[in-house]
């Protein structure tokens, strides 16, 4: 039995006239009268009682009506679904991302493709970098949000924005009143740092910026990040963070710039080279447009 037979025979029992039902299939009435009788003879049962003046359907034809407009909309709905999948309207799509992305582009960047594509299911998962690459190789997540840089071929890798290193400070810290705060000028204090296993580039990075102002930072504590800020607020130490976690604010903390030229940190976007989803396309044409990098 084929589709087209059932939308022959739906609109021969809507239309109960040969002549207009095939006018309206835009088929000849004699295609029409053939196609119908092989789809009786296939069910083994008269579906229309046929007469010179008249077309009715008979009892076996009106307990199949119903049944074969049911199939004929489940069809159409299992087509449109595909085209739309095909486009990236829907699916999923399961991303990863650094605690310290929420403070910067990452947030728009899911609400402008929430508000775009709402019939694509999200799911996000706050990672560390090294988890990120893990589950990025085995196909756990699609898409990453993660602090370059990343030596590994088999992803793309863009970086979608830069920012300067700021530090953190308690209120209270003698250099809370200036505006910009000579990093050299810290060499004495203590510092609370992320862990280096979390993001071992990105921490080889940061040891470069306190390198470069000519120490070696003494390391009270390790934390993640939002706890790095409030550890600083409580006065525990101080920290270098990325500019956009001025956002996050808490009692007693205050950000100052650093003085001098010092390295970016880099939020980049990362996907294996052989992921083509379309719902991937959709969102990193997004990221694209929100960032306004190509």
């Amino acid at each position: 039995m084929e589709l087209r037979h059932l939308r022959y025979f739906v609109a021969l029992a809507e239309e109960l006239h040969f002549g207009r039902a095939a006018e309206r299939l835009h088929i000849a009435q004699p295609a029409l009268s053939q196609q119908i009788r092989r789809l009786e003879e296939e069910l083994g049962v008269s579906l229309l009682q046929r007469t010179k003046r008249r077309v009715r359907l008979t009892a076996p034809g009106a307990a199949f009506l119903e049944p074969a407009r049911s199939t004929l909309a489940h069809a159409h709905e299992a087509a449109r679904a595909a085209q739309l999948a095909s486009r990236g309207d829907t699916g999923s799509l399961v991303m990863g991302f650094v605690t310290s992305a929420l403070y910067g582009v990452f947030p728009d960047i899911i609400r402008v493709f929430r508000e775009r594509y709402r019939d694509v299911r999200l799911t996000l998962h706050e990672l560390p970098i090294v988890q990120q690459m893990e589950w990025l190789r085995n196909g756990r997540i699609q898409v990453s949000f993660l602090r370059p840089p990343v030596d590994d071929h088999d992803l793309h890798v863009r970086t979608i924005s830069k920012e300067s290193w700021v530090v953190a400070l308690p209120e209270s810290h003698a250099l809370a009143q200036r505006s910009r705060v000579p990093l050299r000028a810290l060499s004495e204090d203590q510092f609370i740092l992320f862990p280096r296993e979390l993001a071992p580039s990105l921490y080889d990075q940061l040891l470069g910026v306190y390198l470069k102002a000519g120490f070696s930072p003494h390391v009270a504590l390790e934390a993640q990040m939002q706890a790095i800020v409030s550890l600083v607020a409580a006065g525990v130490g101080v920290a270098l963070v990325p500019s956009s976690l001025q956002n996050l604010r808490r009692k007693g903390l205050v950000y100052r710039p650093l003085q001098g030229a010092f390295p970016k940190v880099e939020l980049a976007v990362a996907w294996r080279r052989d992921d083509l989803s379309p719902v991937l396309e959709r969102f990193l044409k997004v990221v694209r447009e929100v960032t306004g990098r190509r």
